[in-house]
């Protein structure tokens, strides 16, 4: 399987363990990442509340390198891919096709509308499937309950998107079931994180983020999973703050989606970017004896 990588903004750079994960996962599922240094970033909402066609542009511009190459498009973010697909969804209103095809054409640049978006989560429950998934387990996460987050992107607007319920998601649980892992199932799984009002309001952001945290544990989580980076530094990078809104104790680990994959495949903490997390994993790792020495 070849997939054009997009791998985001945070992943390249203050989340760069999502990549080195992502990476041990194509390898040894035989995904080949072909990569376009040229990808520019999808704007994560706030381009497009300031010019939806400018928003629209940018992500067309995207697809349409990948669509010249004849793949389809992965990405490992739960926001780039609802930007991505929403931008694919507005192409079909021929005035903002039409806006959009103009600010292309000077770039040389022609979106057809064949290419697909396709999640990281996606690609391994879908194309890849659960059974080839089991077989190339070699440390199962028996003993490791882990309670999904899935981000809001992944799964709105449901209709839309036509993949998952947008309030009952399985696809997460399926997968974690299928490494070994005891899936957790809580409200907080299907909320927001609170980052789009980090920078705005951060007290409120953390209250977010604590409360789901919160929730994760009162239902028995050892640890948290997010297929999105965004949702990742919510949930670990501002864990402190958070704790804090909320008046407990966290103390939750976060993984990123392929890290727990991985792990599953027998990759070392090292080998994941585990030791790049603010939240300790060390307590998790020992129930599945992946402890670091």
């Amino acid at each position: 399987m070849r997939l054009a990588y997009y791998p985001g903004c945070v992943a390249q750079e203050s989340g760069k363990e999502l990549d080195i994960a992502t990476r041990y996962v194509a390898k040894t599922l035989g995904i080949e990442l072909v990569e376009f240094p040229t990808f520019s970033c999808c704007g994560s909402g706030f381009v497009d509340e300031a010019n939806e066609v400018l928003n629209v542009a940018i992500n067309a511009r995207n697809l349409a390198i990948a669509e010249r190459a004849g793949l389809d498009l992965l990405t490992i973010c739960s926001t780039c891919q609802g930007m991505l697909s929403l931008a694919i969804l507005r192409m079909q209103d021929p005035a903002v096709r039409s806006r959009v095809e103009g600010a292309l054409r000077p770039l040389g640049i022609d979106y057809r509308g064949s290419v697909k978006v396709k999640h990281l989560l996606r690609v391994l429950t879908e194309d890849i499937g659960l059974d080839a998934i089991r077989a190339r387990v070699r440390r199962p996460l028996g003993g490791l309950k882990v309670g999904a987050f899935y981000g809001c992107h992944l799964l709105r607007p449901a209709d839309e998107l036509g993949w998952e319920d947008g309030e009952e998601p399985h696809a997460f649980e399926d997968l974690l079931a299928a490494v070994g892992a005891t899936p957790v199932y809580y409200r907080g799984r299907v909320m927001c994180c609170g980052f789009p009002i980090q920078f705005v309001k951060g007290e409120t952001a953390s209250r977010i983020a604590g409360r789901q945290i919160l929730d994760a544990k009162a239902h028995g989580a050892d640890a948290m999973a997010t297929p999105c980076p965004l949702c990742h530094i919510s949930l670990d990078a501002y864990q402190n703050q958070a704790a804090k809104a909320v008046e407990r104790p966290l103390d939750l680990p976060v993984f990123h989606l392929p890290q727990i994959v991985g792990l599953a495949f027998g990759a070392s903490p090292e080998e994941l970017g585990l030791p790049r997390h603010l939240v300790p994993t060390d307590a998790a790792l020992a129930k599945i004896g992946a402890a670091r020495p």
